[in-house]
């Protein structure tokens, strides 16, 4: 007892200490001359699609997440006292999904006269994406807009696993289904090289069109700048990239010489009073008393939930963190959440939020089943993120309306199958193993050694009716919508949102706002609340009560196996800082390559694929 009571004394002065030295809320600068407030936004690092309740110990700020942004981008858009906001984007890393939602609550701003200004030092093509459209683009004298185009790539395993003697036995349904050949190959198929460059193409003629819209450009000039690449400040001004180009100084006396010598320029802006800690010292302890309480929020007037599935789908119950989010869209925690919506006579409306590149039938399935049962009682609605394939499509069956971003990578109807073999891992160490079975297909999921044509061929089976059941889910959900035999949009095959919606496998283009919005006029609300189940843990409930749901829970008792091995924790940290966006794409595969060896058949994606510029 005494240990964990200090425990609580740790982390209350932690947050004490973090908080003392927050700034107060921000409130608006009132004014009878007219609004004299600029909010300031600044988005850095990756954005994340489910709120977090608190930050992971140790961190300054919990990550930001898309449904705050545009939230608090709306309110800003809706205050009175907010004149113009500024956009910091440095260091911002957006899927392409987010940043065209984020690009489209941007250009709304034109609709009640308030502008939109991005400062920066450099801008990247997807930075640069995000900031045309903005009403004002300024750069630093020594900075440089890096408009260089799009450039893709995945990562390949099988190297490494030769290494370590390790032998990937996969089979794939269809030729598309390439998920697999991240693990098999050194490089991709020709039919997995002929699918990448049909994504390509359609992301990159939407970040075009992005850019060519904000800057009111012809998407053939838009091109042309992409083919002359890096442009010094003076250069992106001349061409028409960039509206001046002025150090921060400057660029700050000219909005208050636009606005009033008494603008004020609010780094906090709409941070939630509650965020605030209490200047006397009785309010302060008074206030961590209630965060360390776990009360429940009750609600009772209308509204639509957002039930989000992120990360790889798993079976299981995920363990909320207070050292960060946990990696993964648990079935037993989703399904849960959308029993508690259904459930809920307060909720008159649901959006099923999906990113995620897929991951277990069997936790696919059981998402899907339980959204079904909220279809069954109120409107269903799922909008589709940076990413909604493989696994991350077949949970979107159960909606009766599917929303996607024109640049969001989805479908990829097909399944994999295999294991690992590490026969050859233990000989290099000198080990060797006696076996003994009873019961000629004991061994099938054994790692000793390849399937036998027996073996294969019941996995075959196996992995067949999994696809089957896929497809057929498909064609329940769609019918009449497809506009083309599921034969020639299966197999594996991956789209974007623009091309799915050609298709028929999505009903419109449209962010989580819109979605949100959609669901709401379904169920015939004109005032609701939005809110998020599962709602995110407060700091007594982890620290206290990690646990959580039974059915099903932990039923991958190793979870991630290869991320605990020395060699990888001592290089990934390094890694992940000077290249983080490969080694968040080595991580998924790593985790990718555990499920498939646990489960044998899964539903996912394929390769991990890394778009920078």
């Amino acid at each position: 007892m005494m240990y964990r009571s200090w425990c609580v004394w740790a982390w209350a002065l932690v947050i004490a200490g973090s908080m003392m030295v927050a700034p107060a809320a921000y409130g608006g600068a009132e004014s009878e001359t007219g609004p004299k407030t600029v909010a300031y936004f600044r988005l850095s690092g990756a954005m994340t699609e489910t709120p977090m309740e608190v930050p992971p110990l140790f961190a300054a700020n919990a990550p930001l997440s898309l449904k705050e942004l545009l939230t608090t981008l709306k309110q800003a858009r809706q205050d009175p006292e907010v004149a113009a906001i500024v956009l910091d984007l440095e260091g911002a890393q957006l899927g392409l999904a987010q940043l065209e939602e984020v690009s489209a609550a941007l250009r709304q701003f034109g609709a009640v006269d308030k502008e939109v200004f991005v400062h920066a030092d450099a801008l990247s093509t997807g930075t640069y994406a995000l900031a045309s459209a903005a009403s004002h683009i300024a750069l630093v004298p020594t900075g440089e807009v890096w408009l260089t185009g799009l450039y893709s790539e995945a990562p390949y395993l099988r190297g490494m696993l030769d290494k370590i003697g390790v032998v990937p036995d996969v089979e794939q349904r269809e030729d598309y289904k390439s998920a697999g050949e991240m693990f098999t190959r050194t490089g991709p198929s020709p039919a997995a090289e002929k699918m990448l460059n049909w994504l390509l193409d359609s992301i990159y003629d939407r970040v075009v069109g992005i850019i060519a819209e904000g800057r009111e450009m012809k998407p053939e000039r838009v091109q042309e700048l992409i083919d002359h690449g890096m442009f010094s400040a003076e250069e992106a001004l001349k061409a028409g990239l960039i509206d001046s180009v002025q150090h921060r100084q400057d660029f700050l006396a000219e909005l208050k010489g636009r606005y009033g010598a008494d603008m004020e320029l609010a780094f906090d802006y709409a941070e939630e009073s509650t965020s605030a800690m209490p200047e006397d010292f009785f309010g302060m302890m008074n206030k961590l008393m209630q965060m360390f309480s776990p009360t429940t929020k009750k609600y009772t007037k209308p509204s639509v939930a957002i039930v989000y599935v992120e990360g790889m789908i798993l079976p299981g119950s995920a363990e909320p963190s207070p050292f960060g989010s946990t990696e993964g869209a648990y079935s037993s925690t989703i399904r849960k959440a959308l029993d508690a919506a259904a459930d809920d006579d307060t909720v008159k409306a649901v959006v099923l939020r999906v990113d995620s590149g897929g991951g277990s039938a069997l936790a696919s399935e059981i998402i899907l089943d339980a959204s079904r049962r909220v279809a069954a009682k109120k409107p269903l609605i799922a909008s589709m993120g940076n990413v909604a394939g493989s696994g991350g499509y077949y949970v979107t069956c159960g909606a009766e309306h599917v929303f996607a971003d024109a640049a969001t990578i989805t479908a990829s109807i097909g399944v994999i199958a295999g294991k690992l073999v590490t026969t050859g891992g233990w000989d290099k160490l000198g080990i060797s193993w006696s076996a003994h079975q009873r019961g000629k297909m004991a061994g099938m999921m054994s790692s000793a050694k390849p399937w036998s044509d027996a073996e294969r061929k019941m996995i075959v089976r196996y992995m067949d009716e999994v696809y089957a059941t896929f497809k057929g889910h498909v064609v329940k959900a769609r019918g009449a919508r497809l506009t083309k035999p599921i034969e020639e949009i299966a197999g594996g095959r991956v789209f974007t949102g623009a091309q799915a919606l050609e298709l028929g496998l999505v009903d419109k283009l449209g962010g989580l706002e819109d979605a949100v919005k959609f669901a709401a006029d379904k169920a015939k609300l004109d005032g609701y609340d939005i809110r998020v189940i599962p709602e995110p843990k407060s700091i007594f409930e982890m620290l206290f009560n990690p646990g959580g749901d039974s059915d099903y829970a932990h039923v991958l008792s190793g979870k991630h196996r290869l991320l605990t091995q020395p060699l990888v924790q001592a290089l990934l940290p390094g890694l992940q800082r000077v290249d983080p966006l490969r080694t968040r794409a080595v991580v998924r595969s790593l985790q990718k390559l555990e499920l498939l060896h646990d489960e044998a058949v899964i539903v996912a994606m394929p390769e991990e694929l890394v778009i920078g510029n």
